[in-house]
C-alpha cells in the first residue's frame, strides 16, 4: 500500500483514515513495558554487579538503559541531529532514496503497516548499513552534509557498546570466555541502522508509530531526540536504550527475554530515533548455547538458520508468539 512520506508535506490537521487503527489496536489497548526500565552504569567498579543488573533486566524486561557507556555525548547528538536534518530535506532529495525493496541499502521508506488490513504506521524511515564501514560508506547519502561524518563516528562507537554488552551477557549466562556472541556468525551480519521519524500527530490516541513487536536480531541499541515514544521509557541523560531480540532469547534458552515494544506518537513534536541492529549472518545456525540447557532436558527451541527465522518473522509481521511457535522444540 503506497503512501506519501509524512515528512514530505505540511503538518496534518487530522489523522488520515488509512492511519486510524481499530479500537483494540490503538495505544490505550496495546501492551507496553510495565514499570521503570532499569539503568545500568557501565562505568561502575563492580563488574559482577553490572553483569547482575543486565541479567536481571534481561529476564524481566528484555530492556535496559546504559550510562557511562563510552560513546561521547557529541557523537550521539550529532548522529540524531543529522537524522533529524535528513527528514527536513526537500521531498525531491529524500525521494531519490525512496524504495519499496526491503533489502535495498540505503533506503528511504514510509508507513509499513498491516497490509492485509490496509493500515499504515505513522512513521518514515531511513535505513542504512553502517558496518563493515568500508562496505557501506560509499553509498551513504550526500545530504545532509553532516550525515557522513556523524556515521563515521557513531558506527564504531555504538558497535563497541553492543559487543561490550554481549560479552557481559555471555559472562552472566556462564558461557566460557565471554565471547560466545563474537565467535562464529552470531554477530557477523551487517550492522544496520534505522533512523526513524515520527511526525507530530494531531491525535496520538488513534494511531501508532509501530505496533507491539520484538526485534528479530540479537541486540538493538537506540538513541533519540528526547521526545517520548516508548511507553515507560524515559531515557536518563546521556543514556542509550538497549533491548534484546529474539536470537538472544533462543541462544540463552529463554533465560533472557526478547523485549516487546511499540512506538506511540506525540501531538507536540516529532520524534526521531536511531536504532542500530546487531544480527547474525543469514546462514548462521542459531541454537541454545552450551551450558544453558539443564542436563537431561531439551532446548526450548530447535536449531535454525537466521535466514529461516527472518522468513518466518516477515510472514507473521513480527508477532512474538506466532514467530516463536514456529521454532519451539516439539521433539
Amino acid at each position: 500500500m503506497a503512501a506519501e512520506p509524512l515528512s514530505n508535506g505540511a503538518a496534518h490537521k487530522s489523522v488520515p483514515e488509512a492511519y486510524v487503527f481499530p479500537a483494540d489496536k490503538r495505544p490505550g489497548s496495546s501492551p507496553s513495558c510495565a514499570g521503570a526500565i532499569p539503568v545500568v552504569d557501565l562505568g561502575g567498579d563492580d563488574p559482577d554487579r553490572i553483569v547482575k543488573q543486565i541479567m536481571d533486566a534481561g529476564r524481566e524486561f528484555g530492556f535496559f538503559q546504559v550510562i557511562n557507556h563510552g560513546v561521547p555525548e557529541q557523537v550521539i547528538t550529532s548522529m540524531v541531529a543529522s537524522a533529524e536534518e535528513f527528514f527536513r530535506l526537500p521531498a525531491e532529495e529524500k525521494m531519490a532514496l525512496y524504495s519499496t525493496d526491503s533489502k535495498k541499502l540505503p533506503r528511504f521508506h514510509t508507513s509499513l503497516g498491516y497490509e492485509e488490513e490496509k493500515l499504515l504506521y505513522w512513521r518514515d524511515c531511513l535505513k542504512l548499513g553502517i558496518y563493515p564501514t568500508e562496505q557501506f560508506r560509499q553509498n551513504w547519502p550526500d545530504k545532509p552534509a553532516s550525515l557522513r561524518a556523524a556515521l563515521e563516528a557513531y558506527a564504531p562507537a555504538v558497535r563497541a557498546v553492543a559487543l561490550h554488552l554481549l560479552r557481559l551477557t555471555a559472562a552472566g549466562l556462564g558461557l566460557d570466555g565471554g565471547d560466545h556472541f563474537e565467535d562464529g556468525d552470531l554477530t557477523a551480519g551487517p550492522v544496520v541502522v534505522n533512523a526513524n521519524h515520527y511526525a507530530a500527530c494531531p491525535d496520538p490516541s488513534l494511531t501508532l508509530g509501530l505496533a507491539p513487536h520484538c526485534d528479530p536480531n540479537v541486540v538493538t541499541v537506540h538513541a533519540d531526540n528526547g521526545v517520548p515514544g516508548w511507553v515507560d521509557v524515559a531515557p536518563a541523560p546521556g543514556a542509550l536504550v538497549v533491548n534484546f531480540g529474539h536470537q538472544m532469547e533462543v541462544v540463552s534458552n529463554g533465560a533472557m527475554r526478547a523485549g516487546e515494544h511499540r512506538v506511540v506518537t506525540d501531538a507536540r513534536a516529532a520524534r526521531t530515533s536511531v536504532a542500530a541492529f546487531f544480527m547474525p549472518a543469514m546462514g548462521c545456525a542459531v541454537a541454545a548455547a552450551p551450558g544453558t540447557v539443564a542436563a537431561g532436558e531439551k532446548p526450548l527451541f530447535r536449531t535454525f538458520t537466521y535466514q529461516e527465522f527472518m522468513a518466518a518473522y516477515t510472514e507473521v509481521v513480527g508477532d512474538r508468539d506466532a514467530v516463536l511457535a514456529r521454532f519451539q522444540n516439539k521433539d
